[in-house]
């Protein structure tokens, strides 16, 4: 375990590789989890990628800094890790809310993206409404009013029948996040829209998402790919929100197709 002090917040992370190298991917996790939801896609990746993985504000092991905290500040975080650890460009890969948080990378330091892969994420999701009632029902009832439900669009039918261990962890994983981080940064997505930055992408994008996602839907996915000019958008069979969990395999397929050529 690695852990930095970024913009006054305790940040955990961990730098597997060379900070240097010519092949980095950084990823950046989901409401709700930590980098821990990554690990499944690290057989399937080339040797020679070096990886930075780390836990947002207010989840995992990170602290929660400041509050409140705005999506710049979950921005200005990823910024300062990549410069804390020498990283100088590199490849973006974000689910959901890591997503967003790459989107807002690229509108203030485009000079660090070399690619962007942005998993089951757009450049707005949810509503207000939305968001204010899962808030609400968050400061009632506590997490484990709402892991349920949050389940269900996490992850596809079969893999709740057929792998039971796992989605009794990840529920827990969801469950132990702290509650203020975890209601700080839905509110970071209910007032983040960057609609207007999808245009301005000019490095290669990779839009990926699972067909059963039940939080971020396909045609939500597709219309983003539309507005971002020469982005590749692949849809993954069988998969619900969280396919680096649920389809490894087949994510890195595509990880490793889009990053083959550094």
């Amino acid at each position: 375990m690695a852990f930095a002090n970024v913009n006054h917040t305790t940040v955990h992370y961990e730098m597997i590789g060379d900070a240097s190298a010519r092949k980095v991917i950084v990823f950046s996790n989901s409401l709700g989890t930590d980098f821990r939801i990554w690990l499944p896609l690290f057989d399937e990746l080339e040797d020679d990628v070096s990886i930075l993985l780390y836990d947002s504000r207010g989840h995992g092991l990170s602290g929660l800094g400041p509050s409140p905290f705005t999506m710049d500040d979950l921005v200005d975080d990823l910024i300062g890790l990549v410069e804390h650890v020498g990283i100088s460009k590199a490849v973006f890969c974000g689910l959901s809310v890591g997503g967003l948080i790459v989107q807002g990378l690229w509108r203030k330091r485009p000079d660090l993206v070399r690619r962007m892969i942005l998993c089951d994420t757009a450049p707005k999701i949810g509503t207000a409404d939305v968001w204010n009632a899962r808030i609400d029902a968050i400061e009632k009832g506590g997490l484990e009013s709402i892991s349920q439900s949050v389940m269900e669009r996490w992850f596809t039918p079969a893999f709740r029948t057929e792998r039971p261990e796992e989605l009794s962890g990840y529920r827990l994983m969801m469950e132990r996040q702290s509650i203020s981080g975890y209601v700080q940064t839905c509110k970071a997505l209910r007032d983040t829209d960057f609609t207007d930055v999808l245009p301005t992408i000019t490095v290669p994008a990779l839009f990926v998402v699972g067909d059963e996602d039940g939080s971020t839907p396909v045609d939500l996915v597709r219309r983003a790919a539309d507005g971002v000019p020469g982005s590749r958008f692949e849809v993954i069979a069988e998969c619900g929100h969280i396919p680096c969990v649920e389809q490894p395999e087949a994510l890195a397929r595509l990880i490793r197709s889009f990053t083959g050529k550094p």
